[in-house]
C-alpha cells in the first residue's frame, strides 16, 4: 500500500483533477490512500501542531519517506530502484510525508526512514503531490518496463 500524509487541502480543481488521474492509474498497482491533515495558521507552534496531526497517522511498520529539500536526490529509475528494493525486502506499506507551507517538523523528519528531496527548488504543497503521484507512476511503469511517455 501506499499512503501519502500532506498537511491542507487541495483548492485548486487543477489539481484534484491531476491527482485523481494519477490516482486511477495508480490503483492498478497500488492500493492508494491520500490522507489529508489540517494547516495550521502560522505561528510559533505550527510546525508541532502539523507533526502531532502528521505522526497520528504513521504506524510502527510504515516505511516513512519524507519530503524535504535537504533530502537525497534520485533520478526517476533511482526512485524506481528505491520503490523496487522496498518491495523485495517486504516493506508493503510506503508512507510519503508532505509538509505545509513551512516543511515538516523535526520530529516527523526524525521519523522518516528516507528524506527525499525533488528539487532544490521550493514547490507548492499541492503542486507537490501531483509530482509526487507521477513520480510514483513513473516508477511502476519503469519497475514493469511497460511503456510511459516521456
Amino acid at each position: 500500500m501506499i499512503r501519502i500524509v500532506a498537511v491542507g487541502k487541495i483548492k485548486e480543481n487543477f489539481f484534484t483533477q491531476a491527482i485523481d488521474e494519477y490516482s486511477k492509474r495508480l490503483s492498478g498497482y497500488y492500493k492508494l490512500q491520500i490522507v489529508e491533515v489540517a494547516d495550521e495558521k502560522c505561528d510559533d507552534k505550527t510546525l508541532e501542531k502539523e507533526a502531532d496531526k502528521i505522526l497520528r497517522h504513521l504506524k510502527e511498520t510504515d516505511y516513512v519517506i519524507a519530503l524535504v529539500i535537504k533530502g537525497q536526490k534520485f533520478s526517476s529509475e533511482g526512485f524506481a530502484e528505491t520503490i523496487r528494493q522496498l518491495e523485495l525486502e517486504g516493506k508493503s506499506n510506503i508512507t510519503f510525508v508532505i509538509g505545509g507551507s513551512l516543511g515538516l517538523s523535526k520530529r516527523v523528519i526524525d521519523r522518516a526512514d528516507l528524506k527525499i528531496s525533488f528539487s532544490d527548488m521550493t514547490f507548492p504543497h499541492q503542486l507537490m503531490r501531483v509530482i509526487l503521484l507521477e513520480q510514483i507512476y513513473r516508477a511502476c511503469k519503469i519497475n514493469r518496463n511497460e511503456p510511459y511517455h516521456k
